[in-house]
């Protein structure tokens, strides 16, 4: 009989490729938005919400700190930079936001909060990385995305819920 300790190490490890896969796909399907540059729809955060809200705040980090791992591997030092920091920014102002409301936050709230601080944190990271604040002048069109990703990434978060839960 499985472990406890088991069932969780194997879950991770399914929502992690699901997060990998989910990244994928919308790497497939984006072109077909024809969003401006940096703007993607966020779809492997849905996997890292729902680990912070099902499965805890340290569950989140470590699915978020392997995508990070993974850009790494596959797209480079930088984009494994700005997925990590993203990711740690994003997962920080939720799991604040998660403890603040409580119940009273709603999916649409935490991810476009998740998604906002995501780009504030990718923004900041190739600011410093570079040193050149250039960047942030893009902070309005990737604050707009935030919100209409957030939206589209916490609706699609409340529809998968069932099967989620599942796992």
């Amino acid at each position: 009989m499985a472990t406890k300790k088991t069932k969780k190490l194997t879950t991770m490890a399914m929502l992690f490729a699901l997060a990998i896969v989910l990244s994928f796909a919308e790497s497939l399907v984006a072109p077909l938005f024809a969003l401006p540059p940096g703007v993607k729809l966020g779809l492997g955060n849905i996997v890292v919400m729902y680990c912070m809200v099902y499965m805890g705040y340290g569950s989140a980090f470590q699915i978020s700190a392997l995508k990070g791992v993974f850009s790494f591997l596959t797209r480079g030092f930088t984009a494994g930079v700005l997925s990590f920091t993203g990711g740690v920014f994003s997962i920080t102002i939720m799991y604040i936001l998660k403890k603040l409301f409580k119940e009273k936050i709603n999916y649409h709230t935490l991810s476009v909060f998740g998604a906002l601080f995501h780009n504030i944190g990718q923004l900041t990271a190739f600011s410093v990385m570079f040193a050149n604040a250039a960047p942030l002048a893009y902070l309005p069109v990737l604050t707009v995305s935030a919100v209409v990703m957030g939206i589209i990434t916490g609706s699609t978060l409340k529809v998968v819920i069932p099967a989620l839960k599942r796992l």
